[in-house]
């Protein structure tokens, strides 16, 4: 793979060629990415969506919208990094007039977007759909579609929602937001199609991240590219582009340090517990002097996050650099931190959210409400507007229906995109919308 193609600037529906160097200052194509994605109805629903404690009642716990936003500027600060090293390399990419600020507005795009796609009620809405039709109602279409196509639907993907929402042609909008295809490279973290399942051990195979409904758009963009082809038999599967690693990585650091620190805010974590394990990740760089004089425990969190997070970025960015030919030809297969030099203390603070965060009573208990309500939405969606598809409709089904976004009431041609519409559907309510609308369905 190489930079000049990796950066492109075309957009959907694009028939000339937009050349770096002609673009105005000012505002920069990838800067228009970002925008974009901000003013989305898609984003903003982020705002009442689970980053990990779903219906959280308490104002300091990050929803996706915080988490997004943040990831974003940690995302921006690493392809800034990247950026300045590799323009140095390549000079050639000055004189086509790319800048510092490209690397870092693209990476920062495509984090912003990182999980637009994700249901409500956190990770647990991504297997609640997928419980849905292995083993709920939904089991009822297996044999009515392709393989490929179940496995879209038994394996529901944020990540591949994200990629069709953010590409999804409406009434007078084609192509969607019309996003650059450097800034959709950097967001396919799993540049292939749902099977086969997890064909390597290659970081960008873990996951899938297109529906078979967008492999059409989503070859016509690996191929601007020019990412490279690995699947075989008729299967669809790329090379991950090179700044989709930066995009994970700064999805992970924000995880792994906020997602402790909500922990600690919310009792979940002792606090004298928790700041020992954020020391050992950043004695390195810690000021104790600095550290001491920080009266109260809130401020010291506060200060251990920030330096643990700048400790993160550098080495992200260290280790994009030392690694950089390998991922310029697909054949770096680890995540930036996974071999990195703090990877004890990273896995050692993941340990202890799982433990304490993620499987705490208050969270399995909400995320057993979050299964109840996407199985009783999906039932009732996919049911009425097949129904309608074939002409069969009940009263009930009316009613329901009615309840839909004008633009989704006309079912789809295909019973594969009638139940995908309506996932997408399910998968973009807020977590406060989705038992709202549960509640009006159970009377």
């Amino acid at each position: 793979m190489n930079w000049s193609q990796l950066l492109s600037l075309k957009r959907f529906g694009d028939t000339e060629p937009r050349l770096r160097k002609n673009q105005n200052e000012t505002r920069i194509a990838f800067e228009v990415d970002y925008d974009r994605i901000i003013f989305s109805d898609s984003f903003r629903s982020l705002q009442d969506k689970t980053q990990v404690v779903p219906l959280s009642k308490t104002d300091f716990v990050h929803t996706r919208l915080t988490h997004s936003l943040e990831v974003s500027v940690v995302a921006r600060s690493l392809g800034r990094i990247v950026g300045e090293k590799i323009l140095q390399k390549y000079p050639d990419l000055v004189e086509q007039g790319y800048g510092i600020n490209d690397f870092g507005a693209i990476v920062a795009s495509a984090a912003l977007a990182h999980d637009i796609g994700n249901p409500p009620f956190g990770h647990s809405g991504e297997k609640a759909i997928g419980e849905y039709f292995k083993n709920g109602n939904g089991q009822q279409y297996k044999n009515q579609i392709t393989d490929k196509e179940w496995q879209d639907l038994i394996d529901f993907e944020g990540n591949a929602n994200g990629f069709r929402i953010v590409n999804e042609s409406k009434q007078g909008m084609e192509g969607g937001i019309r996003l650059s295809y450097a800034t959709l490279g950097a967001f396919i973290k799993y540049p292939k199609e749902s099977l086969p399942k997890k064909p390597t051990t290659h970081i960008a195979d873990k996951k899938y991240g297109v529906f078979q409904s967008d492999l059409p758009f989503f070859n016509e963009v690996a191929q601007e590219l020019g990412l490279i082809s690995t699947g075989s038999k008729g299967n669809t599967a790329f090379k991950r582009h090179p700044l989709a690693y930066l995009v994970e990585a700064a999805d992970d650091i924000c995880y792994t340090i906020i997602d402790f620190e909500d922990g600690i805010n919310l009792g979940l974590i002792d606090e004298e517990f928790a700041l020992e394990y954020l020391i050992k990740l950043v004695k390195n760089n810690i000021d104790s002097k600095k550290y001491h004089q920080l009266a109260f425990k809130k401020d010291r969190l506060s200060y251990l996050r920030a330096l643990a997070i700048g400790t993160l970025i550098n080495e992200a960015a260290a280790m994009f650099l030392a690694h950089e030919d390998e991922i310029l030809s697909g054949n770096y297969s680890f995540s930036l931190l996974d071999k990195c030099n703090y990877e004890a203390q990273i896995n050692d603070i993941i340990k202890i959210s799982v433990e304490k965060i993620y499987q705490s009573r208050e969270v399995v208990e909400k995320e057993l409400v979050g299964y109840s309500i996407i199985a009783a939405l999906l039932d009732v969606f996919v049911s009425a507007t097949n129904r309608k598809f074939e002409n069969n409709l009940t009263n009930y089904d009316k009613l329901i229906l009615n309840l839909l976004p004008e633009s989704l009431q006309e079912p789809k041609e295909t019973l594969y995109l009638r139940i995908l519409t309506m996932c997408g559907y399910v998968a973009s309510l807020t977590d406060g919308f989705a038992l709202q609308l549960y509640k009006k369905i159970k009377g």
